[in-house]
């Protein structure tokens, strides 16, 4: 009866609603529903920590800090092992992984697993943020409601980038970043078809935001010097260190994940990242949960807080030990970042990059001020927090607009635009891709906006492998082989084992075209003397990007595929590719 109903419901909406203004329909759909999530993680997460932390005196070393954050550890880790029973960490690399290779299919619990897990983690303490995980919910919303309505692959693709500005527009309370996020770093084409469905979700969760928690910015600032002509060189400066201190946040993310991705075992992965953490806050307590606070303490001219609750909270008023306790937190808030992820936490770094690029920009200005220069500290504080963005992310536009939307700083657009730009173009230099897109790239599994290679990913090898050709084998007389010619529609055969099928050789008609009609040579001759090695053998599990190279450096116009082992799968040729091609391109240039 259910499936009668669904059936009539789908053909309704297929007969009396055009799918132009339905995917209108879905992304406002979208756009609220990613809202209401964003705001229920936010809320969950103030309400936990409220919860564990309002008791603790700031004057105060909080021995509770050894505790909080191992036990959220072990909770996110029972609840994704036990209830989730699925890999929901790295939220926008599985989004970006989704696009690329999972035809924008995202599994339906992570509409709400990545939600609760982070809330787990931030809310006990985990030194990472709430957006990837919101971010991979939005685009979860949008991807299965597209799936349940029957739409193609390029809607719900769509979709997802839906569901991603919506979360962004409502975490952050920016429709503009949350848009110019989807088309940076989900690398979305802005076409005319699809910048509506994105504005209509950003600017629907935004709207919802603002009324769900008020017109606030999210970061109250309200001191701020106008730009200068002659800060430039300064803020030169500044982008070039975004962008050194990016490539540490990168290189470094990437380096320590390595090591947890060794230990095998999850109890010891757990032992390893809570107690690593629960260290780190204990002696820096800033790298307690998101860092939004401590932003905000800085933006305001209140840095000296940064040492409350810690070790070193009699030396607040020495300016050097200020700037080295900072200096240690940036250094070592990649090391909390990946204890947190790494020992079974949920969470992003997004708030990581805008927290470190906040102290990056203060501690830059603090010195400088300290050697008699007069730098506006506040701005320089925002000017790092949108470098970091647009260095670690690769996305300066995403950094310039939301660092804006964030505080109502709009009169710092210049500022922004300077820092982020040097920011990304220092690290682009070592890093030709962001932190979330880099996995993917180095297995050839990456969309990006080069429409050529973006089409490249999108076709699979089991779609151009062709099976239909004549498997010989060496030991076969010139006769059967001229039989099997006979009744074949091809003019190459590839050459395999007896015992194995393994691939040992090609045999071309052009090979035996001068003898095939000599009987007296039939016995003398066998297919293993004639056949001959081809100019290249493709790997089936090998990106469609690098079977093309492997296709223009050998000249060839058919090619065998094999598996790992070597055994023969089939043949792929330059036409069936050619063929498969344009079909993708079509579909996915459609207006």
């Amino acid at each position: 009866m259910k499936t009668d109903f669904y059936n009539k419901m789908i053909a309704w909406r297929e007969s009396h609603i055009k799918e132009k203004q339905f995917i209108l329909i879905l992304s406002f759909v979208v756009g609220i529903m990613s809202a209401i999530a964003a705001f229920l993680l936010k809320s969950i997460i103030h309400i936990i920590q409220h919860l564990l932390t309002a008791g603790l005196a700031k004057s105060e070393v909080s021995y509770w800090y050894l505790v909080f954050p191992a036990i959220g550890i072990c909770l996110t880790s029972l609840f994704v092992k036990y209830i989730v029973k699925d890999n929901i960490s790295h939220g926008i690399t599985r989004i970006l992984f989704a696009i690329s290779q999972r035809k924008s299919i995202l599994k339906l619990h992570n509409t709400w697993t990545s939600l609760v897990g982070s809330s787990i983690t931030i809310g006990f303490g985990g030194s990472v943020g709430a957006e990837a995980p919101i971010v991979l919910t939005g685009a979860a919303i949008g991807s299965n409601l597209a799936k349940f309505f029957q739409m193609n692959q390029k809607t719900m693709m769509l979709m997802i980038g839906c569901g991603a500005a919506g979360a962004i527009g409502g975490i952050f309370k920016a429709p503009i970043a949350g848009l110019v996020f989807t088309l940076e770093v989900l690398m979305l084409d802005l076409t005319m078809t699809s910048v509506a469905p994105l504005l209509i979700s950003s600017v629907t969760a935004t709207s919802l935001a603002y009324i769900l928690t008020g017109s606030a910015s999210m970061f109250q600032f309200f001191v701020y010097e106008p730009f200068a002509v002659e800060r430039i060189p300064y803020l030169i400066l500044l982008g070039i260190i975004c962008g050194l201190v990016s490539l540490y946040f990168t290189r470094g993310m990437n380096y320590l994940e390595g090591i947890f991705k060794k230990i095998k075992h999850s109890r010891y992965k757990i032992m390893l990242g809570g107690g690593m953490l629960s260290i780190l806050i204990f002696i820096f307590p800033p790298l307690y949960g998101e860092g939004y606070n401590i932003i905000e303490q800085i933006l305001n001219n209140h840095a000296e807080s940064t040492l409350d609750r810690s070790l070193f909270l009699q030396f607040a008023d020495n300016q050097w030990v200020l700037i080295i306790y900072l200096i240690l937190i940036i250094f070592f808030k990649i090391f909390a970042s990946v204890a947190t992820n790494g020992g079974g936490g949920v969470g992003g770094i997004f708030a990581p990059s805008l927290f470190i690029g906040c102290i990056t920009g203060f501690v830059v200005s603090r010195t400088m001020n300290l050697f008699g220069f007069n730098i506006p500290e506040a701005n320089f504080a925002l000017a790092g927090m949108s470098g970091l963005m647009s260095g670690v992310m690769h996305a300066p536009l995403t950094g310039i607009f939301l660092i804006a939307e964030l505080t109502g700083g709009y009169n710092l657009f210049m500022t922004l635009m300077i820092v982020s730009v040097v920011s990304y173009l220092t690290i682009i230099i070592f890093e030709p891709h962001s932190l979330y897109a880099m996995r993917l790239a180095q297995k050839g599994e990456l969309l990006t906006h080069h429409k050529d290679r973006a089409v490249l990913t999108l076709l699979k090898m089991d779609n151009v492998i062709e099976t239909d050709l004549t498997i010989l084998y060496p030991e076969m007389s010139l006769g059967q082989l001229v039989k099997i010619i006979s009744h074949s529609k091809r003019n190459i055969f590839p050459v395999v084992s007896h015992k194995d099928e393994k691939l040992l050789g090609i045999l071309s008609l052009d090979e035996v075209r001068n003898i095939m009609f000599r009987p007296e040579l039939y016995e003398r001759f066998t297919v293993g003397q004639l056949m001959i090695s081809p100019p290249a053998v493709i790997n089936k599990n090998m990106p469609m990007e690098k079977v093309m190279e492997v296709f223009e450096d050998t000249n060839a116009w058919n090619l065998p595929v094999v598996d790992d082992d070597k055994h023969y799968v089939g043949y792929v040729s330059k036409s069936k590719i050619f063929n498969s091609y344009r079909h993708v391109l079509v579909h996915f240039s459609d207006e």
